[in-house]
C-alpha cells in the first residue's frame, strides 16, 4: 500500500503538502520529463489508497503492501518511473486491475528511504498524466500499456483562460493567508507558476479535499474546465476555513477571559495577604519552597527547583502545566539526596549472615567477603561492580539480599529482562506527555537511601529495540568515574550514585555486551551438589513451603530418603528450582488431606511421592543405552548448566557417507566429519581395513532431536563412538567424555568443565575423560565431586581409545542381559524429561574467551 503521510491535523496538513509541494515545482512550472527523452509504452503500475500526485510536484508516500515496496525497487534500479493508479475502493487491501481509475500520473522514485518509527516512505515526483490502456502481470509486478494524452491548452478564448489564471492565482493567495503559520515559499511559488495547468494542479494539491475530487481534477486534460473546476472547489473549502477562523476567534476570546480570571486571583491573593489571611494554594508553595532547602539537594538541582517552583506560583492552579510542574518538584524532593545507612562492615557477622542464608558456594562466599574488607579498609574506594553469573535458581538474587543484610543497607532489585528502550534507564523528558524518570532513579526512591544495594538482575537479557541501545546507557550507570553526575532525563539535573553498590546477575556471560563486561568483576555461582540439594531441600525449602500452606513440622514431614528419590527422579537441574515445585506440590497434597479431615499428620517417603506425583520423569539408562557398540556417552554445557548427551552410530553398506541428524548445528556437523577423516587415518592402528569403511554409510544420530546442538566438544565422543561402530567394542557403559579434537588426534581444551562434571555425577557416571590441558579449570570443581569421580586426561585420541573402549574379547552374557532389559522397557533417548520439546530455545551461536567453548544443547532457560 502507498499512502501520503498524514499531518497531525486538517490544517497542519495542508501545511505540509503545500511545503513540499513548494520543493517540485520550479519557476518555470512544471517539473516534466527531461527533453529527449522517450516515453515509454510500458510503466509499472503502483496503486495507491488516497494519495493523488500532480505533474509536477513531489511527495512523500507510505509504503506498506509488498508488492507495491517491489515495484518500487524495481523502478529505482531500472531508472524507470511508475505509473500511479488510484484504487476506486480505499479499503482495498489487494485490489484487481479492474478497481483502478485508469486515469493517472507517471512519477518518477526521487529516494526510498525508512523513518525513524521504521516505516518506509518513497519520495516520488510527478512528471506528467497518461492513461492506462490494459493491465498485466509480469513476475509478480504489474506492467500497463500506456499512452499520453496531450493536455489541451488552446480554449475557444485566451483572454478567459488568462482572467481565470490571474482569478485563480488571488484566490489561491487568500486561500493560503487562511492558513495559520504558511510558509512564505508557497506565497512566493504561486506568484511564480508561469501557466495555468500548472498552478491549477499545485493549488489541488494544497486542498483537503477527497481523493475521488482529486482525480476527477487530474482527468480533466482540458486547461480552461480544469482551472474552472480547482477553482469552484476551492471556493468552498474557503468557505470551510473562514468559518473555522471564526470559530478560533470566539475561543481566543474564551482564553482572553482566563487570562483575566488569572488576574482577579492574583489581586484577591494580595487582599488575602493585606488582611492577614493566606489560601492553600499560598500554603503549598511556602512547604515546598521550605522542603527544597532542607533537602540538601546539590546547588544545580537546588537551582533548577527555585526555578520551577518560581514558575508554578505564576501559573493558574488548575492548568495541566501547574501539575506537570508539581509533579517534578515532588519527585526531586522525594531523592534520597542526603538520606544514608551506615555500613556495618563486621566480617564475621557478614560471614554468619551468608553461612545462614546459602548452603554450600564456599567460594562464592569467600570472594563477597574478600569485597566487604576491602570496603572495610577504603570506605571511599570505589570498589569493583559484582556481576554473579550462574544457572537458574542457584540463588544470585538472594546472594544479594544476603550483602545488603550484611552490611545494613537497604535493598533494591531492578529487573532487565526485556528492557529494549533507553528511556527505560534514563526517563523520558518533561515534553512529552506522562513522562517518568528512569527505573535507576526510581529504584533509589523506593530505597529511600542514596547507597543502597541495588541489584541488576538478568542483564543478560536486555533487549535493543528502536529507542535507542539501554546497555549503552548502563555504561555510565556502572563507571565510577562517572556515575557521580547521573543525568537522568526527567529530573534534568545531576544525581549522586557513586555510593550505591551495584551488583548484576546473568544466566550466560557471553549474552552481556563486552563494554559491560569490561566494567565489572565477575563471580560465577555453579551448580550445587546432590548433597548441598538435600541439605537446601531441609533447611529452606520444605519450611518455606509449609510455611506458605500453613502447615506445621509436626503435621507434615518428608523423609530424606524421599528427598533424594525426588532428586534423583523428577529433577534435572543446577539450582533447586524445579525441586522447590515439587516440594510444593507435597506439601499442598498434604495440606489438602489436613483441611479435608482426612489426616493430622502425615509422613511422606518415597512411595508416597511416586503416588503424588507419578511416575519418574527422569530415569538413568546409561548401561541400557551403551550396552551395544557405536554408543557413547558425551557431555554438553547449557544455560542452566550441564547435561549428558548420547551419540549414536550405525553403519550400512554404501558409499562411505556421513549422514548427521539430531538438529546439529555446523560446528558439531564440523566436528562430526572430523571424527570420520580420523577414524579413516587411524584405521590401521585399530586393525580395520579401510575398504570397509570406504564401503560402508555412516550415520550418527544424537537423540533428542528437538533441541538444537552445537559446540566442537562432542569430538571425542563422537570418534569413540565410530570407532567402537567399526571395532565392535563397547563404550564403557560408566565412562563419560568431552573434548574437541584435531585432525592430528590431538585433543583440545574446551570450556564448561565444572558444569559438565557436576552433569556426569548426577548422571552416575563414575568416570570421565577430559582435555589434558582443562586440568586448570577442573580444580573449580569441589572437593567433594572430585572425590567421587576418576578422571582420565587426555592428550591425544590413543588417550580416548584406551580409557573409553572396553578390551577386546570383552563381550560377554551382558549383552544378552541388555537385550532383555531393553524388550522390556522402551529406552528414551537420553536422561531426560518425559515431555521433550517443550518450550525449546533455537541454537545460538556463543562466543567466549575460553578455547573452544561449547554450546552443545541449548535447552530453555
Amino acid at each position: 500500500m502507498a499512502r501520503q503521510k498524514p499531518g497531525s491535523s486538517q490544517e497542519a496538513s495542508l501545511t505540509v503538502d503545500a511545503s513540499v509541494a513548494a520543493s517540485g515545482i520550479g519557476a518555470s512550472g512544471v517539473a516534466a520529463q527531461a527533453e529527449g527523452e522517450s516515453e515509454p509504452s510500458e510503466l509499472l503500475v503502483l496503486p495507491v489508497r488516497s494519495t493523488i500526485l500532480f505533474p509536477g510536484l513531489v511527495l512523500p508516500m507510505s509504503v506498506q503492501r509488498e508488492r507495491s515496496l517491489r515495484t518500487l525497487v524495481a523502478a529505482a534500479r531500472s531508472q524507470q518511473p511508475v505509473g500511479l493508479l488510484l484504487q476506486k475502493d480505499p479499503d482495498q487491501s489487494q485490489p484487481k486491475p479492474t478497481d483502478l481509475f485508469p486515469i493517472g500520473t507517471v512519477a518518477g522514485v526521487v529516494k526510498l528511504v525508512e523513518d525513524q518509527e521504521g516505516e518506509r516512505v518513497a519520495l516520488c515526483q510527478g512528471q506528467r498524466r497518461f492513461r492506462a490502456l490494459s493491465i498485466r502481470e509480469d513476475g509478480g509486478l504489474w506492467r500497463a500499456r500506456v499512452d499520453y494524452p496531450e493536455d489541451d491548452t488552446k480554449p475557444s478564448g485566451e483572454s478567459k483562460l488568462e482572467a481565470q489564471f490571474q482569478a485563480l492565482r488571488a484566490q489561491a493567495k487568500e486561500f493560503v493567508a487562511l492558513m495559520p503559520e504558511t510558509p512564505e515559499e508557497v506565497v512566493r511559488l504561486i506568484q511564480q507558476v508561469p501557466a495555468p495547468g500548472p498552478l491549477a494542479d499545485l493549488v489541488a494539491t494544497m486542498m483537503d479535499i477527497p481523493p475521488v475530487e482529486k482525480q476527477e481534477i487530474l482527468e480533466c486534460f482540458a486547461v480552461g474546465p480544469r482551472v474552472e473546476l480547482v477553482a469552484k472547489k476551492l471556493g468552498k473549502l474557503m468557505a470551510v476555513l473562514k468559518l473555522s477562523r471564526t470559530i478560533r476567534e470566539r475561543t481566543q476570546g474564551s482564553l482572553d477571559q482566563g487570562q483575566r480570571e488569572y488576574y482577579l486571583r492574583e489581586q484577591l491573593r494580595s487582599i488575602q495577604k493585606e488582611l492577614g489571611e493566606d489560601d492553600g494554594q499560598a500554603v503549598e508553595l511556602a512547604e515546598l519552597k521550605q522542603a527544597i532547602a532542607a533537602s540538601g539537594m546539590s546547588p544545580d538541582a537546588a537551582g533548577e527547583a527555585s526555578k520551577e517552583l518560581a514558575r508554578l506560583e505564576r501559573l493558574p492552579a488548575g492548568s495541566s502545566e501547574a501539575s506537570v510542574a508539581r509533579t517534578w518538584l515532588d519527585t526531586l524532593l522525594e531523592l534520597p539526596w542526603i538520606k544514608s545507612t551506615k555500613d556495618v562492615l563486621d566480617l564475621a557477622r557478614a560471614e554468619r549472615i551468608l553461612n545462614e542464608d546459602h548452603l554450600g558456594l564456599e567460594q562464592v562466599k569467600r570472594r563477597i567477603l574478600e569485597f566487604l574488607a576491602v570496603r572495610k579498609l577504603n570506605p571511599s574506594g570505589h570498589g569493583p561492580i559484582l556481576c554473579l553469573v550462574g544457572p537458574p535458581g542457584v540463588g544470585k538474587t538472594s546472594l544479594g539480599q544476603s550483602v545488603a543484610r550484611a552490611m545494613g543497607r537497604k535493598f533494591a532489585r531492578l529487573g532487565l529482562g526485556g528492557v529494549h528502550d533507553e528511556s527505560e534507564i534514563r526517563g523520558h523528558r518533561r515534553t512529552y506527555v506522562g513522562a517518568m524518570p528512569g527505573n535507576i532513579i526510581t529504584a533509589l526512591r523506593r530505597a529511600g537511601a542514596k547507597n543502597p544495594v541495588l541489584m541488576l538482575d538478568e542483564m543478560d537479557k536486555l533487549g535493543r529495540g528502536l529507542h535507542g541501545d539501554p546497555s549503552a546507557a548502563l555504561l555510565e550507570v556502572l563507571d565510577p568515574a562517572q556515575n557521580n553526575s547521573f543525568r537522568d532525563h526527567y529530573l534534568g539535573v545531576p544525581f549522586d550514585l557513586g555510593q550505591v553498590l551495584f551488583i548484576a546477575t546473568a544466566n550466560v556471560l557471553e549474552d552481556i555486551p563486552p563494554p559491560l563486561r569490561d566494567r565489572m568483576d565477575v563471580i560465577s555461582i555453579p551448580g550445587y551438589l546432590e548433597q548441598e540439594k538435600l541439605g537446601i531441600a531441609q533447611r529452606y525449602l520444605l519450611p518455606r513451603q509449609l510455611a506458605e500452606c500453613g502447615l506445621t513440622k509436626a503435621q507434615c514431614s518428608i523423609d530424606r530418603s524421599a528427598l533424594a528419590y525426588l532428586l534423583a527422579g523428577y529433577t534435572r537441574e543446577a539450582g533447586v528450582r524445579s525441586l522447590e515445585r515439587n516440594i510444593g506440590a507435597l506439601v499442598r497434597h498434604v495440606a489438602a488431606r489436613v483441611a479435608r479431615g482426612q489426616a493430622r499428620k502425615v509422613r511422606i517417603d518415597p512411595t508416597a511421592v511416586r503416588q503424588i506425583l507419578g511416575p519418574p520423569r527422569f530415569e538413568h539408562e546409561l548401561r541400557l543405552r551403551t550396552s551395544l557398540p557405536g554408543v557413547a556417552t558425551g557431555l554438553a554445557w547449557t544455560a542452566s548448566g550441564g547435561e549428558i548427551l548420547f551419540v549414536e552410530a550405525t553403519r550400512s553398506e554404501g558409499r562411505g557417507e556421513l549422514i548427521l541428524t539430531g538438529q546439529l548445528g555446523e560446528v558439531m556437523r564440523e566436528s562430526a566429519r572430523a571424527a570420520h577423516t580420523l577414524l579413516k587415518s587411524h584405521a590401521h592402528k585399530l586393525g580395520l581395513d579401510p575398504a570397509t569403511i570406504a564401503k560402508s554409510d555412516v550415520h550418527v544420530h544424537l537423540p533428542a532431536g528437538a533441541i538444537p546442538k552445537d559446540g566442537p566438544s562432542a569430538g571425542v565422543a563422537l570418534f569413540l563412538a565410530l570407532a567402537s561402530l567399526f571395532c565392535g567394542r563397547r563404550v564403557r557403559a560408566d565412562v563419560a567424555m568431552t573434548g574437541e579434537i584435531s585432525l592430528r588426534g590431538l585433543v583440545l581444551p574446551v570450556g564448561g568443565i565444572r558444569e559438565k562434571v557436576l552433569a556426569a555425577l548426577a548422571a552416575g557416571v563414575r568416570t570421565v575423560l577430559l582435555p589434558a590441558r582443562n586440568q586448570a579449570e577442573y580444580e573449580e570443581v569441589p572437593k567433594a565431586a572430585r572425590a567421587r569421580l576418576k578422571v582420565h586426561w587426555l592428550s591425544s585420541v590413543d588417550d580416548a581409545l584406551e580409557h573409553g573402549l572396553e578390551p577386546a574379547g570383552a563381550q560377554s552374557s551382558k549383552s544378552v542381559s541388555a537385550g532383555k532389559e531393553r524388550s522390556a522397557r522402551a529406552p528414551a533417548s537420553r536422561p531426560r524429561q518425559r515431555h521433550p520439546g517443550r518450550g525449546i530455545a533455537p541454537a545460538r551461536t556463543r562466543k567466549s574467551a575460553r578455547p573452544s567453548h561449547v554450546s552443545a544443547k541449548v535447552a530453555p532457560r
